[in-house]
């Protein structure tokens, strides 16, 4: 399982939000338009200007289970700092995004290592997601055809079926995405991701809604690969802070070495 180009920001960019204060005319059908207005707010606030975090990464296999335990920062689409904080053996390293770059300070070797093309298919932290995760650089409102499919409800909660349809010549892996949104809040609650030949590639659920950071929040997200029992990547959000006083010279690797 791997979220690739074109879902939203990496995991680790606060991607699961509420929308406050809009309310959407229910006097007249919904739009494509609609759909796409729906999908830039809840985006917007996803990403927020600034933001930190902390979380616990779990990968689960049939025979083990791993966690990880992290800490992100991001500024806007382009910057993203983050430091693993455990277990012991990967405690230190980090990673840095400068826009389509990735750079990766391995503390056992005191090394800094930009990772080159070869490496960005590959497993991130052993998990279902990969390096290329982590630079995807397509908007989930620029770069797609949107439309409003249905209303039901799902997991007790009346909400918006969204079908994302990928525009030509964008880099974008999939052949589609589907999106669930809370009508009553603006809440993503799933995503599914189809490949070209239309076949479902993977699942994500957002569930656990709480208050972090000020806002309402699905502070867990499970990521299932379609066709591979037994196979999740989870994470929890521990804590969460919007709007933090950060600068684009805080994402350099000098400051990536620093943050240990």
């Amino acid at each position: 399982m791997k979220i690739r180009k074109g879902y939203t920001k990496l995991i680790f960019s606060a991607s699961m939000a509420l929308i406050m204060g809009y309310t959407m005319a229910v006097a007249s059908p919904a739009t494509d338009r609609d759909a796409a207005e729906i999908i830039k707010r809840m985006e917007d606030t996803m990403r927020g200007e600034s933001s930190y975090a902390e979380m616990t990464m779990t990968i689960e296999r049939p025979r083990y289970t791993r966690e990880v335990s992290l800490k992100t920062w991001a500024l806007g689409n382009d910057f993203s700092m983050i430091l693993i904080t455990a277990p012991a053996r990967d405690q230190g390293t980090s990673f840095l995004k400068r826009k389509s770059e990735i750079w990766n300070y391995v503390p056992n070797i005191d090394r800094t290592i930009k990772m080159p093309p070869s490496m960005m298919a590959q497993s991130w932290m052993g998990s279902d997601f990969s390096n290329d995760d982590l630079v995807r650089e397509s908007s989930t409102v620029d770069d797609y055809e949107h439309r409003i499919l249905r209303e039901e409800e799902y997991e007790g909660r009346q909400s918006w079926v969204l079908e994302l349809i990928p525009k030509p010549d964008t880099p974008i892996v999939w052949g589609k995405v589907l999106m669930w949104i809370s009508k009553d809040d603006y809440i993503q609650l799933r995503v599914e991701n189809y490949d070209q030949r239309n076949e479902l590639a993977n699942t994500i659920r957002f569930s656990e809604i709480r208050e972090m950071g000020g806002r309402m929040l699905p502070t867990k997200l499970k990521l299932t690969p379609a066709g591979s029992p037994g196979q999740h990547t989870i994470i929890r959000y521990d804590s969460m802070d919007f709007g933090i006083d950060i600068r684009e010279s805080f994402f350099t690797q000098q400051n990536l070495r620093r943050l240990n």
